[in-house]
């Protein structure tokens, strides 16, 4: 694979590797890890696209150890898979793959708005209309990545008024891996996970109707989940990180 070009990486990450000290290693991890995950959750990158150990070690200008360290972290995350003796690589899922994920998030989150509904505080509505604002405004905005990011929260949000703190990582996990499933796969449409369908959920769960609050949170992920499996029954693997990191 050819060297990624100087033309790629965003403007932020090109004023970033000019002002962060290579001294300070976790600064330069800080800025790698950060244009990386910029990059997947923006759908920069394709399914199955390899990263290039000294191809990205050179784009940024920065040693191969604080790269694998990096690496290492999105690997444990899920955010790449890395293969022995082979480097790291943008996830391909199946569609079986993304079926399971959307079908565990179902299940656990008819639990939480079982738990919700009709128990919701002042506090709680506000927090959950607040956090609804500041999806729209990020969408109007046209932040993509604080879109997916906060779309993605809103769930997580749920799960923490539900008093799930034994499921907060087990939901973090599962909406971490669709948000970057919809970034992968249907990035055009960035923050898809509705500020309109959250807010109905909202309404619901503050009427205290069950079978309205399960049918809008059911409806809302299976959507989500169908306009990602079209999108990869469309995809084609494969990516140039010239053009991903416009270094």
């Amino acid at each position: 694979m050819a060297p990624p070009s100087r033309r790629a990486l965003s403007d932020n990450a090109e004023t970033s590797a000019q002002t962060a000290p290579d001294s300070d290693p976790m600064s330069v991890e800080a800025r790698i890890y950060e244009s990386i995950s910029a990059a997947l959750l923006q759908g920069r990158l394709r399914p199955g696209a390899q990263l290039v150990e000294r191809d990205l070690a050179a784009a940024f200008g920065c040693t191969r150890g604080a790269l694998r360290k990096v690496l290492a972290r999105l690997g444990f995350e899920g955010k790449l898979v890395l293969e022995a003796n082979r480097g790291a690589f943008v996830p391909s899922p199946s569609e079986e793959d993304i079926r399971e994920v959307y079908r565990a998030r179902q299940i656990v989150e008819a639990g939480i708005v079982t738990a919700l509904c009709g128990t919701l505080s002042a506090a709680h509505k506000r927090r959950l209309r607040a956090h609804v604002h500041s999806e729209e405004k990020a969408l109007r905005a046209g932040a993509i990545e604080e879109s997916v990011r906060l779309a993605g929260q809103f769930h997580v949000l749920l799960t923490e008024l539900a008093g799930g703190r034994a499921l907060l990582g087990m939901v973090g996990q599962l909406v971490a891996k669709t948000e970057l499933y919809k970034a992968l796969f249907d990035p055009s449409k960035g923050s898809t996970c509705s500020a309109d369908e959250h807010r109905q959920i909202i309404e619901a769960l503050d009427a205290g109707d069950l079978n309205v609050a399960l049918t809008a949170m059911r409806k809302h992920l299976a959507e989500l989940e169908e306009r990602v499996v079209e999108q990869v029954r469309r995809s084609a693997a494969g990516e140039d990180l010239r053009a991903v990191f416009k270094l």
